[in-house]
């Protein structure tokens, strides 16, 4: 039976991809249009209000690539979990619902909890199962490589993509040693260029920089984290069309409890951004011609094989 879902998963993926491609000589088509989720911690619970307005006015996402929490909350939307859903999830979630502290020489928490949570509130389990195509970014922690896993079981990559170095304890998949995605990827929308999408809309979330001295641990790795993300903006922000980033300073890596506020940041954000994303949409004035893909930002390397 496990041999014969995965013909049939195969066969729907075939018939997804065949159908992107078949676009009469002549005509427009609409392109192809990926949201990049970058990372944030709390602070991505306002990627639920980006998808929100996205599917109130009705923008076609052919594609979603994740980092860290944007992985998380890509799964679960791509699995078939609605808005309102992920609305619901985000009044109830607290940092314990994914982490249990523990001492290890490794970090201050693990994941095993984000096992049961996703296990909990997916729809389906594998990439090739999700009603729209993922793209889940993490960081080979011994080559520094970024990985973008696309195929086989979501949850292990999304544990991994969450694997905030110091904090979380690496996620071993495959023999490879796997943090954090953002150091790879902060805001993966070379990632989803990669996957074919031919408009790239890239959503950052930046934090409130540090103005004083550091309270805890967490914020010397969250403002180093900040530190490295804006250096390494160069190649991320070149392979977007648009970069929308909603206000979220003056919220914590673990304002949890201001839900509603983030997703309302995340709305307002986009709601700014929509005429720059319906222009895409448009049919152009001239004669018609059929949509390419963008050509600039090769397909990410897959996963190293031992």
């Amino acid at each position: 039976m496990k041999s014969l879902g995965k013909v049939i998963r195969s066969v729907q993926a075939f018939s997804r991809e065949l159908s992107r491609k078949q676009t009469p000589a002549g005509t427009w088509s609409v392109p192809s249009v990926g949201v990049a989720l970058g990372g944030g911690f709390a602070r991505g619970i306002a990627h639920i209000g980006i998808l929100k307005v996205l599917e109130e006015e009705g923008i076609p996402v052919r594609f979603i690539a994740g980092t860290s929490v944007g992985a998380l909350i890509g799964a679960a939307y791509c699995s078939g979990v609605s808005v309102e859903e992920l609305e619901a999830m985000a009044r109830k979630v607290r940092f314990t619902t994914f982490a249990r502290w523990t001492l290890s020489r490794y970090g201050f928490a693990n994941t095993d909890r984000m096992t049961s949570f996703l296990t909990s509130i997916l729809k389906v389990k594998a990439f090739e199962e999700l009603r729209i195509p993922l793209g889940v970014t993490a960081t080979d922690f011994n080559t520094g490589a970024g990985a973008v896993f696309r195929s086989g079981s979501l949850i292990d990559p999304v544990r991994a993509s969450c694997a905030y170095p110091g904090m979380f304890l690496p996620v071993n998949i495959d023999g490879h040693w796997l943090v954090d995605g953002m150091l790879s990827y902060p805001v993966p929308t070379v990632a989803v260029r990669g996957m074919g999408a031919q408009k790239v809309l890239g959503i950052h979330l930046k934090g409130q920089w540090s103005d004083g001295a550091p309270r805890h641990f967490f914020d010397v790795i969250g403002q180093s984290f900040a530190i490295a993300q804006d250096q390494m903006s160069d190649r991320w922000r070149a392979a977007a069309d648009l970069i929308v980033e909603p206000d979220v300073a003056g919220f914590d890596y673990d304002d949890f409890k201001r839900s509603a506020e983030l997703i309302q940041v995340g709305e307002l954000a986009m709601r700014r951004a929509l005429p720059a994303v319906r222009k895409w949409l448009e049919v152009p004035s001239a004669e018609p011609v059929v949509g390419k893909a963008h050509a600039a930002f090769p397909t990410p390397a897959p996963m190293p094989a031992d």
